[in-house]
């Protein structure tokens, strides 16, 4: 049994498009906030900025805590095993720098570039988790989302 793992994430939007690390598989490009696993002995705030210079190249603000969403394996079709559990915690980023791919010192498995994504443009491209778009042309305020894909 593996334990439950923090991960946190960048919500970085600019006139209305949102920042991704870029990913493909058999049906294309998809697109996932940057982010990643919390270390032990880092804060959250932390965790959002070394993984921003990581995977973007690019320092970063972090102001408040967005939304909160789990990902229970089991629970979804694309999961590579079933005893994941991640609890995620979306956080409002502001650049500081602009994104450099030459400064990205560690790229998420897979990655493949990076793009804005129009968030109006909802349906035209694969944005994971799928709910996170609605969320943001809803404005929501509801922090905890559960387990959601």
């Amino acid at each position: 049994m593996h334990p439950v793992r923090n991960s946190v994430k960048a919500l970085i939007i600019r006139d209305n498009k949102l920042l991704c690390i870029q990913k493909s598989d058999e049906h294309g490009a998809y697109y996932l906030l940057p982010g990643g696993g919390q270390e032990k002995h880092e804060t959250f705030v932390e965790t959002v900025k070394r993984e921003c210079l990581e995977e973007l190249g690019a320092d970063v603000e972090v102001r408040s805590l967005r939304y909160i969403r789990e990902y229970i394996g089991r629970n979804h079709e694309f999961s590579d095993t079933d005893d994941a559990h991640q609890v995620e915690f979306m956080f409002e980023c502001r650049l500081l720098t602009e994104p450099d791919s030459a400064k990205a010192s560690h790229l998420d498995e897979g990655q493949s570039g990076l793009a804005w994504v129009d968030i109006e443009e909802r349906n035209a491209q694969r944005v994971y988790p799928k709910v996170l778009i609605g969320h943001l042309l809803r404005g929501d305020v509801e922090v905890y989302w559960g387990d959601v894909n």
